[in-house]
């Protein structure tokens, strides 16, 4: 095998490993995207439930204990 030879085979490698991590990027951002989605309807979703909610959400510290305690 010729230095030019094994120079192509060495750039086609590179070239494929390249291409397969592009494509694992591509893959990676497209989840994230719908992750993000999916945390912008849920934190719209939040909001949405403590307004209906309204004043009848209390801190922890003003509940009173269950009987039990």
């Amino acid at each position: 095998m010729t230095d030019i030879d094994m120079t192509q085979e060495r750039i086609d490698s590179l070239e494929i490993d390249l291409l397969h991590q592009q494509k694992m990027l591509n893959d990676l951002n497209e989840e994230l995207v719908k992750q993000w989605k999916i945390i912008d309807r849920l934190v719209l979703e939040n909001k949405e439930l403590k307004k209906a909610l309204g004043s009848n959400i209390r801190p922890l510290s003003e509940e009173t204990p269950p009987p039990h305690y």
